[in-house]
């Protein structure tokens, strides 16, 4: 079986903190090459992978990681705000 593409919001959310890839790297015990193919999506972290990535970011899973193209974290916000005002 071919494996499913997965999208992730790695490299903005490393950037957000201020994380070179070999700082996340470090954090993940990964290689920082490992961290370049994940944000490039060239590469499908393993389940436990993709939960040590969400908790140095503190946030869930499915925030970081999708099978689906990821909405930009702003579109999300407002949706979220949007909903709210209804």
């Amino acid at each position: 079986m071919k494996a499913r593409k997965i999208y992730n919001r790695i490299a903005i959310l490393r950037k957000e903190k201020a994380l070179t890839r070999k700082d996340l790297a470090g954090k993940i015990g990964v290689n920082f090459q490992t961290v370049g193919y994940l944000e490039r999506e060239e590469y499908n972290p393993s389940l436990d992978l993709a939960f040590r990535i969400s908790e140095v970011f503190k946030l869930p899973v499915d925030l970081i990681f999708s099978t689906e193209p990821l909405k930009p974290l702003s579109e999300l916000i407002i949706e979220k705000y949007k909903s709210k005002l209804d």
